[in-house]
């Protein structure tokens, strides 16, 4: 008898990629404030985890190593980002301003990315998926009480970091 285990691998791996990729773009948007780049990186995560899926599956949670290697990947754009942005400052090249978002979604993502990374990877994990401190903890290899601080001091700042953004927008002058 002839089992094709490439098709059983493939039918989990698509339930798998069906049930967690919303999770998981939600994920990334939160930490990086981009849609687009958000999916970009939950795409190659996916496909890593497909070409790996034999080991993946075999994982308590596979869906929490999809999100550390979206991460890593996330991480890793923004260091070339930055050091896209350090050549283009050193030749001149002016940034070129494109229409943006509403003044809520700029306030929110201008406020989280001003947050650690560590920081903002907890709420995400916590706000977003919806994740106890615990799964957390697990997910990104840290104690319990390191998540519980993360996300103290994160909302404490985002706190402040959003009151100050209502404060400018309630004294700024009005048109009339």
């Amino acid at each position: 008898m002839f089992i094709d285990v490439q098709a059983n691998d493939s039918a989990d791996f698509d339930a798998f990629y069906a049930v967690t990729i919303r999770r998981v773009v939600l994920y990334l948007y939160a930490a990086c404030g981009d849609r687009a780049e958000a999916q970009d990186v939950a795409q190659e995560a996916f496909a890593r985890a497909w070409q790996h899926w034999g080991r993946v599956s075999a994982y308590e949670e596979p869906e929490a190593w999809v999100r550390r290697v979206a991460w890593r990947l996330l991480v890793n754009r923004w260091r070339s980002l930055r050091r896209r942005l350090t050549a283009r400052a050193r030749m001149g090249t002016p940034d070129v301003m494109t229409a943006g978002p509403s003044p809520d979604r700029v306030a929110v993502v201008a406020a989280l990315q001003q947050l650690p990374k560590a920081q903002r990877q907890v709420i995400a994990l916590h706000y977003l998926l919806d994740m106890p401190v615990h799964d957390i903890a697990a997910s990104i290899g840290a104690p319990e009480g390191t998540v519980k601080v993360r996300l103290s001091r994160a909302r404490t700042a985002l706190a402040r970091l959003l009151d100050d953004h209502d404060q400018e927008i309630s004294d700024a002058p009005t048109r009339t």
